[in-house]
């Protein structure tokens, strides 16, 4: 016959040693996180800018190829540079000349026009979004800059 302490459904103590669920990670694992760099509101609102404009570029390469205006090969091929070059933008438009990056590219999107009117309609549009945060998110930062001073 067991006791009491031997019953399977009983609680056991926990090991102040071991860390749960609910603690931070002891040892290796703590040393290798690095606390998130706080990013700026401009580039967050022109990360999320260009984050829309890679959807449009793969609709609209869809699109361009489906009116047949020149050969797949080179739609998707500019389609497909176009969306790197913006992936490789959301990562270092936290850099200055990465923000001037962003901008070229937006010159480039707006060279689409080109190849197809209402791909530089579209490109404009984003282009007036992309000035926008631009303004607005230099505006954010500077008034959290003036509040922390």
């Amino acid at each position: 016959m067991g006791t009491v302490t031997d019953h399977p459904a009983s609680p056991e103590p926990a090991d102040s040693t071991e860390p749960t669920e609910l603690t931070e990670p002891t040892g290796a694992a703590a040393a290798a996180r690095r606390p998130k760099r706080e990013r700026s509101a401009l580039e967050s609102l022109l990360t999320v800018t260009l984050g829309m404009e890679v959807l449009a570029v793969i609709f609209g390469t869809l699109a361009i190829n489906g009116l047949g205006v020149a050969t797949p090969a080179v739609v998707f091929g500019g389609g497909g540079l176009l969306v790197l070059l913006l992936l490789i933008a959301t990562r270092v438009v936290r850099y200055r000349w990465g923000v001037w990056f962003g901008h070229a590219l937006q010159v480039l999107l707006l060279a689409t026009g080109f190849v197809e009117i209402l791909a530089a309609v579209t490109a404009a549009i984003f282009v007036g979004f992309w000035i926008y945060c631009f303004v607005k998110g230099s505006q954010l930062d500077a008034a959290k800059l003036a509040a922390s001073a």
